[in-house]
């Protein structure tokens, strides 16, 4: 019997990705397996099964100009992605 809650000792990675769609660019961190199946960042981008793209400790800012919006959680449609690549913080 394993201790704890759902999902403890399942191994995962976290990588800070940044996501442009027509109006925004959101930034935030996308959880993927630590190696093997499904381990890259494309791999979860190009999986067919899944049209959305779940996010933590996301800036939302829009295209236009503005503000950026802080939010803890954010669910992104992959139809309305058009550029998406992970942030390499150490090039900042």
């Amino acid at each position: 019997m394993m201790e704890g809650g759902p999902g403890q000792g399942i191994e995962r990675r976290v990588e800070r990705a940044v996501f442009e769609t027509d109006r925004y660019v959101v930034v935030g961190d996308v959880t993927l397996p630590p190696e093997g199946y499904q381990s890259r960042f494309s791999d979860s981008l190009n999986r067919g099964d899944l049209n959305f793209i779940p996010l933590v400790n996301v800036e939302i800012t829009p295209l236009g100009g503005g503000p950026p919006q802080h939010k803890a959680f954010v669910v992104l449609a992959k139809a309305h992605v058009r550029v998406a690549f992970p942030l390499d913080e150490s090039a900042l």
